[in-house]
């Protein structure tokens, strides 16, 4: 929220209508809620029954105030809601947070939710809303939705009301507590863009979670999510789409291999955030946020006085992918000296009853581990945190025990993470509130960890420009296709139309043996037995052709020279308008098994040869493309490449909306396209 939207943030005065003194309701929450900030503002109670809420009498009417509303809450029928906004206007009113849902239903009329906002901005208003649940201030005392609060430093911008208290809800229960919340329901006027820009100068607020369903302007959403990571604040994303019906309707395989959730995965890397898949994963990652330090790497330290929990916390790590390195000679001798002769030193790290002996000697070996250079990040597994509530003898050793540990990590610029078998005790509570995350399962503790690894090493690149164009359209003619992808810099072998068996026999002459016949009218040619390879010579070829015109009809078919060289791989390059963020590229394993492998990399387009080159790099069979079993290594330069360039031409021409290689064959002498798929969109700028 900026500049004139201060008023959702501070008002200078609220009036709620609808209030009501049935618990039961949303009127009563919302006048209950206002009224904990009556010592800094006004707040009017509006009730058609004057009914007294909390012991605050209420005005029958908006007009009954004895004053103007600066920002109005309605929570009345769907019913009654134009005529209110036009009557908060008419008196003056800067706000309007809209809780209502359904108005278009209500009334018959759809898209008068869109009016009505129009009409709030054309009076110099703004409506957050309808269908939302609300928002809160920690800062500023406004607490205008349903429950109570917890004040933190946890930002909380979310489409689904519900979802964003489930958040809200966690983050208390959790010690974190919440800066700030918006549910900002339908958007029809103020946007999730303009809440994440808010939240920018905002000085209580340190880390965001957003949760949306749909994007929008995709491009603008990442770029208030970059303004955030800039002013140290990163953006946790939560979505949904991820089911195969999100990828029903696709055309091309690269449609099909993207759902929405890896185009926002890529997103969020675009812009320095990152995606995660539950509203409790969303909340232990805002334990390392709020406060900790970032690790700078993937090298992790763990230290256990379990020799199971601490190799349990080594696999998980690793199956996060994060690194367990072993500790060098020097380390490993240090912390040898200081434990027990049956402690393990090599990482994990086993006290084996050191901790039991003497407290203190947790934070020894974790000050070792942060001032050895040879871990970005320490992860402590198992009793600790439960001492002093076991034995309340221990509770002062325990503290001093945080105390030395936050100082730590302070001094040294790298996380501890703990996990604790107890999930809240003094303890616990204290090394949360020192910026020593604690969590109650190893597993969230790894997974958290390797989400912060992402974030810290990911991002903040510029959002690429990309020309506007359509996202559907219609698939040209193979010739036609391959040609518009060929221009843009990718090899292919020659060709020729045909469509008898003179023009086959021309066109052998022409090109060079082996051949394969196309049936080049069909989009999914291998689907319907459209590609016969390994054509000898012309004759080869006539036959392939009586054969498919007998089978699919006369049509435009292609005779293509086959690629026979050894040692190849085959990938797949596509690109596609992803309709809220625009063009994206996604590079993977290819060929008629590509649905099959589902081993791709997404990316927003265009990108350079260099960033392609790292999204090979990050396929689970990359090992393929450097040299497997003996085989020589790809040309891996050549394929990010072509990458590059289908990339560029979906971004840079608005009348491509789906460009396809599938497969891309590279080899060690380099990368040849074999297939093209182009779906043409409506002209756009070029």
């Amino acid at each position: 929220m900026t500049g004139d939207l201060s008023v959702f943030r501070d008002p200078r005065s609220v009036a709620v209508v609808g209030a009501s003194p049935d618990p039961a309701k949303w009127g009563y929450w919302l006048a209950r809620g206002a009224l904990q900030g009556a010592t800094r503002r006004p707040v009017h109670l509006v009730n058609a029954r004057g009914a007294v809420i909390d012991g605050t009498p209420s005005a029958p009417s908006l007009r009954d105030l004895p004053g103007t509303p600066d920002l109005v809450v309605l929570c009345t029928p769907a019913a009654s809601v134009p005529g209110l906004v036009d009557e908060a206007l008419d008196l003056g009113a800067r706000g309007l947070l809209a809780i209502t849902a359904g108005i278009d239903l209500a009334h018959g009329e759809p898209g008068l939710e869109r009016r009505l906002a129009a009409r709030v901005r054309a009076a110099g208003a703004r409506l957050v809303g309808p269908n939302c649940l609300g928002v809160y201030d920690a800062a500023t005392d406004l607490e205008l939705a349903w429950g109570t609060f917890t004040p933190g430093h946890l930002a909380i911008v979310s489409q689904s009301g519900q979802l964003g208290l489930e958040l809200a809800g966690l983050a208390a229960h959790a010690g974190l507590g919440v800066s700030r919340f918006v549910s900002i329901g339908n958007q029809v006027d103020v946007t999730a863009v303009e809440v994440l820009d808010d939240l920018v100068a905002h000085e209580a607020t340190r880390a965001v979670v957003l949760y949306l369903e749909s994007f929008a302007d995709g491009r603008a959403l990442l770029g208030a999510m970059a303004r955030l990571r800039a002013a140290g604040k990163p953006v946790v994303v939560l979505t949904v789409g991820a089911s195969d019906a999100s990828r029903a309707a696709a055309r091309s395989h690269t449609g099909a291999l993207t759902a929405a959730t890896e185009v926002v995965s890529a997103a969020c890397r675009t812009a320095g955030s990152v995606l995660v898949d539950t509203p409790a994963q969303a909340v232990e990652l805002a334990h390392l946020l709020l406060g900790s330090p970032l690790p700078p790497g993937r090298r992790v330290a763990v230290v256990s006085d379990s020799g199971g929990q601490g190799a349990l916390a080594a696999d998980t790590l690793a199956r996060e992918g994060l690194v367990v390195p072993r500790l060098g000679p020097a380390t490993a001798g240090t912390l040898a000296r200081a434990l027990p002769p049956t402690a393990a030193v090599g990482n994990p790290v086993d006290l084996a009853g050191a901790g039991e002996q003497d407290l203190d000697s947790y934070a020894r070996v974790v000050e070792t581990l942060l001032d050895s250079g040879e871990v970005d990040a320490v992860v402590l597994t198992g009793y600790f945190g439960c001492y002093g509530a076991d034995t309340p003898q221990l509770v002062h050793r325990e503290l001093e025990v945080v105390k030395t540990l936050a100082d730590a990590v302070r001094v040294h610029r790298r996380p501890v993470v703990v996990h604790s078998m107890s999930p809240d005790s003094e303890a616990v509570r204290t090394l949360r509130a020192s910026a020593v995350p604690t969590l109650h399962t190893v597993d969230a503790a790894a997974r958290s960890l390797a989400l912060a690894t992402r974030l810290a090493a990911g991002g903040g690149d510029p959002v690429p420009d990309a020309a506007p164009g359509a996202a559907t359209g219609r698939a040209l003619p193979y010739l036609e296709a391959r040609a518009r992808v060929a221009a843009s810099g990718v090899a292919y072998p020659g060709a020729e139309p045909v469509r008898t068996a003179d023009d086959v026999r021309a066109a052998a002459r022409r090109l060079s043996a082996p051949y394969v016949l196309k049936a080049g009218w069909i989009e999914h040619r291998s689907d319907v037995g459209g590609v016969v390879a390994g054509l000898t010579d012309a004759e080869a070829a006539v036959g392939a052709l009586r054969d498919l015109t007998a089978r699919l009809g006369e049509g435009g078919y292609v005779l293509e020279e086959m690629d026979t060289r050894p040692d190849v791989v085959e990938l797949i390059v596509g690109a596609r308008r992803d309709p809220a963020f625009g063009p994206v590229l996604l590079v993977g394993l290819g060929g008629v098994q590509a649905e099959v492998y589902r081993d791709v990399q997404v990316a927003l387009a265009p990108v350079t040869a260099g960033q392609a080159r790292e999204l090979l790099g990050r396929l689970r069979g990359a090992a393929l493309l450097t040299g497997w079993r003996g085989a020589p290594a790809v040309d891996l330069d050549a394929a990010a490449e072509v990458a590059a360039a289908v990339s560029r031409l979906v971004a840079e021409q608005g009348d491509v909306a789906e460009a396809e290689v599938n497969p891309l064959r590279v080899g060690p002498t380099g990368a040849v396209a074999v297939d093209a798929l182009l779906v043409a969109g409506e002209e756009g700028p070029r």
